[in-house]
């Protein structure tokens, strides 16, 4: 299943793409995209509504696919030809960063460039769906927990993130820089979450065209690994790192400016486009 949140932020109502490219309202089933309604059994649920029972919903803005998530868990430096790019070492266990939650919007929205930004960059990334809580679970059983799988933009500003004192996490968490969406697809139509396409374009060019095939850490051991040290819940977000091709490993660096438009996608997921403005 493809299931979505459509309207205005904060009003969104829960909604399924049907095999026609129709939205479907799920409000009269479920009260949003998260929480039991992502569990196994209200995933189950949902698979067993007719989707022509559904009330058909007019296209609008597109919000971020998943509601109520706790945590937005980042990975560094998780793809092997990004880690080369960068002259950084792939790391011998998992990096983890944590992205702020009021970092998420939709996956079209406006991405406002922050006060003082001298290098806001683009990160396409696979965006994985906590959907039953997990807490040291094993890689083997690890991607049961799983309700889904999303685009994830992990927009970044490299000089907050790596020439001011601190952590990652600055950098990382300025308002709008977690888009997710458009879709929560179900895990059950992701055969195998490392062999998907991914892409990005600035303006119209080919910045990152890669595959989840190259990730160091596979979903699999992410979960499991992450489940050791912290309890994740349903509508928990893991984004699990990215392809080579961000600005900052390019020579010269680029980075993002007012009126830059970037379209991003992964195979299977669906895509966003999102204008960047300065944040006045």
């Amino acid at each position: 299943m493809k299931l979505m949140r459509v309207g205005e932020a904060g009003r969104e109502k829960p909604a399924l793409l049907d095999s026609d490219g129709k939205i479907r309202d799920l409000s009269g089933h479920v009260a949003d995209i998260g929480g039991e309604a992502i569990s196994p059994a209200g995933l189950a649920r949902i698979a067993a509504i007719d989707p022509k029972s559904l009330p058909e919903l007019a296209p609008g803005r597109i919000g971020a696919c998943v509601a109520g998530t706790g945590k937005f868990i980042c990975i560094g430096l998780n793809f092997s030809d990004h880690a080369a790019e960068t002259g950084a070492t792939v790391p011998p266990e998992p990096v983890i960063f944590m992205k702020a939650t009021s970092a998420i919007v939709g996956p079209n929205d406006t991405v406002l460039i922050p006060r003082g930004s001298e290098k806001t960059d683009w990160e396409v990334e696979l965006g994985v769906v906590i959907g039953k809580t997990a807490k040291y679970v094993s890689e083997a059983d690890a991607l049961d927990y799983v309700a889904g799988y999303c685009v994830s933009h992990d927009v970044s500003e490299r000089a907050f993130q790596t020439e001011r004192a601190g952590q990652w996490t600055k950098g990382k968490s300025c308002d709008t820089f977690g888009p997710i969406g458009p879709w929560l697809v179900t895990k059950d139509e992701i055969a195998d979450p490392q062999n998907l396409g991914m892409w990005l374009k600035v303006n119209g060019q080919t910045m990152q065209n890669g595959s989840s095939r190259t990730m160091v850490y596979g979903v699999a051991h992410i979960v499991s690994y992450l489940s050791q040290f912290m309890s994740l819940h349903p509508g928990d977000v893991i984004s699990t790192g990215t392809p080579p091709g961000v600005g900052m490993g390019m020579k010269p660096p680029r980075y993002l400016k007012d009126g830059d438009v970037v379209e991003l996608g992964i195979e299977s997921l669906g895509s966003q486009k999102q204008s960047f403005v300065a944040d006045r």
